[in-house]
């Protein structure tokens, strides 16, 4: 199994930060309303998401912790054997926080396509939770 790992400061509180990450049905289409046009619970625990191409995929929350503000979800379906991503908020200096973006997925293959589509993400998820804040 492969990991990806992306960690970015987001010069907005770690409370704010969480409201969004931590929203499970809707935190993907509020940190990237360009990428995902539709995001809704299917059932208690399972979001499904439309990408801006049309793409379907489910994703069912494992964990979230309020205290830790952590929250870890599984993608379902399609190539994947095994998927456990997680975001978690950490405080910083001057009211900033520190999001921290985990992908651990099978097969390995995919770690490379989940590298660059975090990459490509991350300054966007970042530029709107600034601008939520």
């Amino acid at each position: 199994m492969g990991s990806v790992i992306r960690e970015m400061i987001v010069d907005a509180s770690p409370q704010s930060v969480w409201q969004t990450v931590g929203n499970f049905a809707e935190g993907p289409r509020l940190t990237t309303p360009d990428i995902f046009v539709d995001c809704r619970l299917v059932e208690p625990d399972l979001r499904q998401m439309t990408f801006d191409n049309g793409k379907v995929v489910h994703q069912r929350l494992i964990a979230r912790d309020e205290q830790a503000r952590r929250i870890v979800w599984a993608w379902e379906g399609e190539v994947v054997r095994h998927d456990n991503t997680s975001m978690q908020v950490f405080a910083e200096n001057d009211g900033r926080s520190r999001l921290v973006w985990i992908h651990d997925t099978a097969p390995d293959e995919l770690c490379g396509w989940l590298a660059t589509a975090m990459d490509q993400l991350a300054p966007e998820i970042r530029r709107s939770l600034e601008a939520a804040n």
